[in-house]
């Protein structure tokens, strides 16, 4: 739908182009389109224009508020080992606690970047880890619990 339709043998109306003033440099020539409506006239104020009077100066921190941050952040550090240590007990419930070492043995490989507790989460899953890791080191006469990949070790599998 157009708004307005013009003929296009009908002249073309534009806006002379000011030239600048011989001695001033200072502000560019306006080219173009200008502007059909005027500039808005700056904003009247009615009435004093209140400014805020409060200082805006951080307060000190305090050694007191050092201390009970300190603490707090203690209190949470403690809380979530907790849960963390906890949380796995409450969660699978008090029958994987008690679950009991595989009877069947394998010669099993130590993956690359393996430890012995991931050697025995993988060989025997339903069986506590530390259980596992404690008999593969009785089963091969291990003095620490250093693996290294590509070794071969007797684990209880299951």
């Amino acid at each position: 739908m157009p708004i307005e339709t013009i003929s296009p043998s009908a002249p073309i109306q534009c806006r002379p182009v000011r030239a600048r003033p011989a001695g001033r440099r200072d502000r560019p020539v306006t080219r173009g389109p200008q502007p059909s409506r005027p500039m808005a006239a700056p904003p009247r104020y009615r009435g004093a224009v209140a400014m805020s009077t409060a200082p805006h100066r951080p307060r000190p921190i305090t050694p007191a508020t050092t201390v009970v941050l300190a603490l707090l952040a203690a209190l949470i550090t403690v809380w979530l080992g907790m849960v963390a240590h906890f949380g796995d007990m409450l969660r699978d419930g008090p029958a994987q606690t008690a679950g009991h070492l595989p009877d069947r043995l394998a010669v099993v490989r130590v993956e690359p970047g393996e430890t012995l507790h991931h050697l025995a989460a993988r060989v025997a899953p339903d069986a506590p880890a530390g259980e596992v890791a404690a008999r593969i080191r009785e089963l091969n006469d291990l003095d620490s619990p250093t693996v290294t990949a590509g070794q071969t070790l007797i684990a209880p599998v299951g």
